[in-house]
């Protein structure tokens, strides 16, 4: 090829480059008067925190009869992205108050920030002064280091970019990290992961959560959002979602988080293709089955209890019959019925209850029958309680074991007590799995782009 021709390849190529550049940096998310909202979210590998603010941002955005665009990006982005409007608002974690030039809504969440570190975790402020601390730039937790340095002025800290607040807890554990600080939430999910986390020090400093927009926000944006906040605590709505996503997040016992991860890395791929056709079959998700199947048999597929339920997902004969399936023992078909029958349950709960909620109702009637689980609802009713919100339904099932209920309920004594716990630890194994697989997907990426650790940077101000 000549060398003119080559010449002028690359000259069209860096001038395309140059005007993509320009129209990033100039672009702006459209009015959200014509129908879309944009959302800054927190950044990728975030899994707990971005599926409980996008839920929010979403349900306000119905509210708004708008439409949800979201933008995961990093802390430190933020700012720049509001101002610049390439997003209407951030439903990121931040800590109100925490950036002078935004504006901040009324907090909907607070969060005590607690410090843990490789070994033995400081138990006084002033012995951190000699670790070695890392946290996520322009973070709630860096925000609440600032107010304790306001006091301390012997504390420091380094800034990490690009890596969310779950990745410095397991670079912690791994020992590859002295101390790290996180909100207790994020350190009560990392323990199901890595159990060798060592106890966490509370910093008395917490951190109340609200939105921000930029400073020239549309007012009627702003105070829309600020309605939507007030309406959502008033009727429970609000707490509903605290609890669907962080509810149940210290079900387990170390032993049982480390066997339990082995497991999904050993076991549980001689089953997946099962578990993904059953989805397909059922349209729930393959990774809810999975973790049904490991609370049932803990994937063994001749599991078989004393009231001789059978199979990989320990089956009922009466069960069996009416999926129509000859041998509980067989994995597949087990799978297979399994799925089909929790999606049946499903179907036959009311129509107005939230998908979410239907599919921790149909585990609690798995495992204790529709009956119970109608007495249930029925009991969470009289008691003033939602009995078409399973965190309503669970404050009231285990009493189902009592005389003074079961005496008065339709289909009588029942073990409400194991049917909460199934279906809490049910929910904790479904988003265990969900996070390996995000994780296996992170290490995945990283190892064919080659690329590295980043190094923390120090930062300017404190």
């Amino acid at each position: 090829m000549p060398k003119v021709i080559i010449w002028e390849t690359v000259a069209f190529i860096a001038i395309g480059v140059c005007l993509w550049a320009i129209f990033i940096a100039t672009w702006a998310a459209p009015d959200w008067h014509d129908g879309e909202l944009y959302v800054a979210l927190p950044p990728a590998g975030s899994n707990d925190d971005i599926d409980f603010e996008l839920e929010l941002a979403t349900l306000f955005a119905q509210r708004m009869h708008l439409k949800v665009q979201p933008v995961p990006m990093d802390s430190d982005h933020i700012a720049q992205a509001l101002a610049t409007h390439k997003v209407h608002l951030a439903a990121a974690g931040l800590r109100i108050n925490s950036i002078s030039s935004l504006h901040f809504t009324t907090s909907y969440h607070t969060l005590s920030e607690q410090v843990v570190c490789k070994d033995k975790t400081p138990t006084r402020l002033d012995d951190l002064a000699n670790r070695s601390i890392e946290v996520l730039a322009e973070s709630a937790q860096e925000n609440a280091l600032r107010t304790i340095a306001e006091h301390q002025p012997n504390l420091h800290w380094a800034v990490r970019h690009q890596l969310p607040v779950a990745g410095l807890l397991k670079e912690v554990a791994e020992s590859k990290l002295d101390c790290t600080v996180a909100n207790e939430e994020q350190i009560a999910s990392a323990r199901n992961f890595y159990p060798q986390l060592g106890d966490a020090f509370d910093l008395n400093t917490q951190s109340h959560l609200a939105w921000a927009f930029a400073d020239n926000v549309d007012t009627a944006l702003f105070d829309a959002a600020n309605d939507f906040f007030a309406g959502i605590k008033n009727d429970g709505t609000l707490a509903v979602l605290i609890d669907r996503h962080y509810g149940h997040n210290e079900r387990l016992e170390p032993v049982d988080a480390v066997t339990f991860v082995n497991k999904a890395q050993t076991v549980l791929p001689h089953f997946k293709q099962w578990f993904e056709e059953a989805a397909t079959l059922t349209g729930i998700e393959w990774q809810l089955l999975a973790a049904l199947a490991y609370q049932e048999s803990h994937w063994e597929p001749l599991a078989t209890s004393y009231t001789n339920v059978r199979g990989m997902m320990m089956l009922t004969e009466e069960t069996a019959d009416r999926m129509n399936i000859d041998d509980r023992l067989d994995a597949h078909a087990s799978i297979i019925a399994g799925a089909k029958y929790l999606q049946l349950l499903k179907e036959s709960l009311p129509g107005r209850i939230e998908d979410k909620e239907r599919t921790w109702m149909a585990l609690a009637a798995y495992n204790q029958g529709m009956g119970h689980l109608e007495d249930a609802r029925v009991l969470a009713m009289k008691s003033s309680l939602n009995p078409d919100v399973w965190s309503d339904v669970r404050k009231v099932m285990p009493l189902l074991s009592r005389p003074a209920y079961f005496d008065q309920a339709k289909h009588g004594h029942a073990r409400g007590g194991e049917a909460v716990v199934l279906v809490e630890t049910v929910r904790l194994y479904y988003d265990m799995l969900n996070r390996l697989a995000l994780e296996e997907r992170s290490d995945s990426s990283s190892s064919n782009l080659g690329l590295k650790r980043p190094r923390p940077q120090i930062p300017s101000l404190r």
